[in-house]
């Protein structure tokens, strides 16, 4: 998936997610969800927090040529070590009491992502960053990762208020071709499952039987590091 491509999915997205949280009561903003132990309100600010990495990471002289993908930016080190968790958990926690309420929390998420946006499409398709934890990345495969943040957590918001899924096409697709590789379409049509459903079960959401785990093992798909 190209430059333009990747940003117009990661826009969709967060739109998607913003309008989803925008009008939710003060009761619904404090539901619990699988992500132990955020609410709704923390689950938000970790998207918040993870989204505004970028403009520090565009501030900055370029790191040179890209040395990882996406799919190796999750690869099973540190980064997802407990002592890593913890602190993801805490920052989440702390930009979630940030806000005055919950409004203010979907206002904050909705200034967070599109100054993001706005700073990246001011880049070109080359353009390499440094990730905080050291990774060089084309800007295009660390706004992918993002993608996986928003879709991810928006299944995960959608689940603790009892929603149907608002998933967007472009991130489902995004998503799809990250863990299946260019042939994407094909491979999850074979498995029957719509995108929010595959990405259930690509990220351990929802389990995987043993007649679709062999299928999937089969398809090859790149499972993901995930805190």
């Amino acid at each position: 998936m190209g430059h333009d491509q990747v940003l117009e999915a990661f826009q969709l997205e967060c739109g998607a997610l913003g309008d989803a949280v925008t009008g939710l009561s003060e009761a619904e903003w404090d539901l619990p969800t699988r992500c132990t132990p955020w609410t709704v309100r923390d689950l938000l600010g970790h998207v918040s927090v993870v989204i505004d990495w970028l403009p520090a990471m565009l501030d900055v002289p370029e790191p040179g040529e890209a040395e990882i993908s996406a799919v190796e930016y999750y690869r099973p080190d540190d980064r997802f070590s407990p002592g890593t968790n913890a602190q993801r958990i805490a920052l989440a926690q702390d930009r979630a009491a940030g806000p005055a309420d919950g409004a203010a929390s979907a206002e904050d998420f909705a200034a967070t992502w599109r100054r993001a946006d706005r700073l990246c499409r001011d880049q070109p398709g080359g353009r390499t960053v440094r990730t905080r934890h050291g990774d060089a990345m084309l800007l295009s495969e660390f706004v992918l990762t993002r993608i996986v943040e928003v879709a991810v957590h928006g299944l995960d918001m959608a689940d603790a208020l009892g929603r149907e899924a608002w998933l967007t096409p472009a991130a489902g697709d995004a998503v799809a071709e990250l863990l299946l590789g260019a042939e994407h379409a094909t491979a999850v049509d074979k498995l029957g499952w719509s995108r929010s459903r595959f990405l259930r079960k690509a990220t351990g959401r929802e389990p995987l039987n043993d007649a679709e785990a062999a299928r999937v093992e089969r398809l090859g798909i790149h499972w993901l590091a995930l805190g």
